[in-house]
């Protein structure tokens, strides 16, 4: 009895730190909130390259907010500069395809399919992130398919020959690839 009643309360206590509000970042205020992790077990190499590429095809069912794919790179960005690595030592990629395609849209093409939304929520963040240097890539072939001219995607966006192409490139340069 006194024995689970020590687990249950070492339990209690050692949960207890994790159990937190998630804030503001301090380099994407507006996105990407993160959680603080006092000392954690696994350290975090303040001195490594952090080279991502986050494989964005989905959206979610509420086109009125911003895709929670996109939003984890400003997290990514937010929470590796608290945790002290450098911004020259971050470099992120998204690349974008498949059900994803809207997110890159101006507004009023945005609008076309989802009338009743009139800006586009993912503008603003694409915008903070590329002043971040996040290079933002369409599919080209994933455009081609929508019928989705360059003039219809927000000036931030770059237009690759295809996901496959640009994944396997970024790769190719040192970036790590991560999927949800």
């Amino acid at each position: 009895m006194i024995r689970s009643l020590f687990i249950l309360i070492s339990l209690a206590i050692s949960t207890a730190s994790f159990a937190q509000e998630a804030h503001s970042g301090e380099v994407i205020k507006e996105y990407g909130k993160i959680y603080e992790v006092s000392n954690p077990d696994f350290k975090t190499d303040t001195t490594a390259q952090f080279k991502v590429v986050f494989d964005v095809a989905k959206n979610f069912d509420n086109p009125s907010q911003p895709n929670k794919l996109i939003e984890t790179a400003a997290r990514f960005i937010n929470m590796h500069r608290a945790a002290g690595i450098p911004a020259k030592n971050i470099q992120v990629a998204l690349v974008i395809h498949g059900g994803a395609y809207p997110e890159i849209l101006k507004d009023e093409f945005y609008n076309e399919k989802f009338p009743e939304i009139s800006v586009n929520p993912n503008a603003e963040l694409i915008s903070l992130l590329a002043n971040q240097g996040v290079q933002v890539i369409l599919c080209g072939q994933t455009a081609a398919h929508r019928k989705i001219t360059k003039s219809e995607v927000l000036p931030e966006v770059q237009i690759a020959l295809s996901a496959m192409t640009a994944l396997v490139q970024l790769q190719n340069k040192g970036y790590r690839l991560i999927n949800f």
